[in-house]
């Protein structure tokens, strides 16, 4: 059996981080835990102070494939390249006409800005199309 995995994102707004990540990837926001009806509720029950309540957020696929996406809320900012990325595959399947895959690709793209993305370049390389993209906190992740 395959071992889950979680994508931990650090970042100075987990809940902005969240709201972005969750219309990006078509997922949701976590439910708070069986027994409350909001995250406030919860964090309240905790003892946990209003100021630390955006210390973390967490999306998830809705279908239950695809990894949780946790949001850690950390003092420093992003200085350097990601190590790690998150490639979006809404080209289709590679055997669909190039000139389809770019037309989904660069709509998604567009989608993204919309959502405070920001646009870094377009790449063709060993006949693939992708577009490499910015996060709201400047996260390399590319949509192909």
């Amino acid at each position: 059996m395959a071992t889950g995995v979680q994508v931990v994102f650090d970042c100075s707004d987990p809940a902005r981080m969240a709201s972005f990540w969750s219309a990006a990837l078509h997922y949701r926001l976590q439910d708070p835990p069986a027994g409350f009806d909001s995250w406030p509720a919860w964090l309240t029950a905790q003892g946990i102070p209003e100021s630390e309540w955006n210390s973390a957020s967490a999306v998830v696929d809705p279908d239950g494939l695809g990894p949780r996406i946790y949001f850690q809320r950390v003092p420093e900012g992003k200085t350097v390249k990601n190590r790690v990325h998150l490639d979006l595959n809404v080209g289709g399947p590679r055997t669909a006409p190039p000139e389809e895959r770019r037309r989904r690709i660069d709509a998604e793209v567009e989608r993204l800005v919309a959502l405070q993305a920001r646009k870094v370049k377009t790449l063709e390389e060993r006949g693939e199309y992708f577009v490499n993209m910015l996060d709201p906190e400047g996260n390399e992740f590319d949509v192909q």
